[in-house]
């Protein structure tokens, strides 16, 4: 059966996830973290053992940055995935996965947007790749809100392009004078700007994409993929502790079917920044 329709779960599981049977015997699921996930594992550990308690087997395989998270998603070390929209649209491009599902935060968001960010005073971010000219600009690599949306924009000519290995650590570089300009997500920007007085937001992208988006593989079988979206989706009006404490763990309300629809800004970005189905992971 071919994947996309053996795998298009998030439409085929809201009309039956709720029917669908219980597995004596699912099999295993391996997920990938990327490092600055796996620095939160506690929080993950607890939907492990939501899992668990629902007759799935589940574990994660951490890796250093997006790139190492590709390449084991790639080359089958894992078949599942919790992964920024950068490395997740790029298996969708070369055909390896499709996404399933997202989480909802408690504060109702699921998705966000790259924003550029410059010390106080500095001119508007125009849209133009020429703004970048001359200028030492850092973002995370392989982030749609970092580095695809920097080369999405097309050719330029900066100073130094420099890579962080966060979202917050090329904030805090920029804020310590080691770049001029940097580009993140809109988020982590929400959440720090306080402590960063001397840097403004100049700009930035106006489309969404999804965010830690769960993406599986052909590589999982049939029943246990159907299985893991349908205790997903239920994890929200689950009453039971470990469903409880799984979504405070998380800080989510649940979770929401997704699409490639949903990706569809994220992936025309991808192009754009020069992703095809032959790229190496890295530019």
């Amino acid at each position: 059966m071919a994947f996309t329709s053996r795998i298009s779960l998030a439409a085929a599981v809201l009309a039956a996830a709720l029917s669908l049977p219980s597995l004596a015997h699912a099999g295993d699921v391996r997920i990938a973290l990327t490092q600055a996930q796996a620095g939160e594992a506690r929080k993950y550990q607890t939907l492990l053992e939501y899992l668990s308690s629902k007759g799935l087997t589940a574990s994660f395989v951490t890796a250093p940055d997006y790139r190492a998270a590709a390449e084991l998603f790639a080359s089958g070390q894992v078949n599942a995935m919790f992964g920024g929209s950068g490395v997740t649209g790029t298996l969708m491009i070369k055909g390896l996965a499709e996404p399933v599902l997202r989480p909802m935060g408690v504060d109702g968001v699921s998705t966000y947007a790259a924003v550029v960010i410059a010390p106080t005073g500095a001119p508007r971010f125009d849209g133009s790749a020429r703004y970048f000219d001359g200028k030492r600009v850092i973002f995370s690599p392989l982030a749609t809100a970092g580095e695809f949306y920097f080369r999405s924009l097309g050719p330029s000519k900066p100073a130094a392009i420099l890579k962080a290995a966060s979202h917050g650590a090329a904030l805090d570089a920029l804020a310590r004078g080691q770049a001029d300009v940097g580009v993140l997500k809109n988020h982590v920007w929400t959440k720090e700007q306080s402590k960063h007085p001397g840097l403004a937001l100049v700009g930035g992208d106006s489309g969404q994409n999804p965010d830690t988006t769960l993406i599986l593989s052909p590589k999982l079988d049939a029943p246990t993929a159907k299985k893991l979206a349908e205790v997903l989706l239920g994890i929200e009006k689950d009453a039971q502790p470990l469903a409880v404490a799984a979504r405070e763990a998380l800080k989510i309300r649940g979770f929401v079917p997704t699409t490639t629809k949903e990706y569809a800004h994220t992936l025309d970005l991808l192009r754009k920044a020069g992703v095809t189905k032959d790229w190496a992971f890295t530019f």
